[in-house]
């Protein structure tokens, strides 16, 4: 897999942060810049493309600029499918129309890059390398702080991607539960999937 940028995907990169910057409010450019960052990194360790998980870090959440009924709209008027529990919470959707911005939009035709974008917050049972590396890197970015094991996730995460996995959604579930917010299955499903590969 490819380490090194050419000039052309340094300027395709430069482009993408230039308007990622114009249309997401700060803090969220910051959060997004972070996670291309970590997830640059992250590819280096594990051997995946660093072209790849820096333009998906940059576009996995170019939908945040929307509101939950605009998100809605959105999708309903592209025909994007939305499950009950999207319904229910809308933001779910910044996954699935990032997703369709980033091809539609921002021109990218890898798919795997497009399917990161788009698995980043539930995550999916088999995902591939680049998929499980950008949901890890939203997760532990480093201006995240919302548990006290986030340091020795963050550690985990340089060795072991799955069992990176396990943790990341056991302390997801156990937040959702505790908080009595709605659970979608497909984490739960994502959950399973890799405690069992551990």
């Amino acid at each position: 897999m490819e380490m090194i940028l050419s000039k052309e995907q340094i300027k395709r990169l430069q482009s993408l942060d230039r308007k990622m910057a114009e249309s997401l409010k700060e803090s969220r450019y910051r959060h997004t810049v972070a996670v291309a960052h970590t997830a640059a990194a992250l590819s280096m360790v594990h051997g995946a493309s660093l072209y790849d998980a820096l333009t998906a870090g940059m576009l996995h959440d170019a939908a945040k600029c929307y509101s939950n009924e605009e998100l809605l709209l959105k999708c309903r008027k592209k025909g994007i499918p939305i499950r009950e529990i999207e319904e229910c919470n809308p933001s779910l959707l910044h996954a699935k129309y990032g997703a369709y911005l980033a091809k539609e939009r921002f021109g990218v035709t890898n798919e795997e890059v497009i399917s990161a974008i788009a698995c980043h917050t539930t995550g999916k049972p088999g995902m591939t390398l680049l998929e499980k590396i950008i949901f890890i890197a939203d997760y532990i970015e480093p201006y995240r702080n919302h548990t006290e094991t986030l340091p020795e996730i963050r550690k985990l995460c340089f060795l072991d991607l799955d069992q990176a996995m396990v943790r990341i959604l056991s302390g997801m579930l156990d937040y959702l539960k505790e908080t009595e917010a709605p659970i979608d299955e497909m984490t739960e499903k994502t959950f399973l999937y890799y405690q069992k590969r551990k």
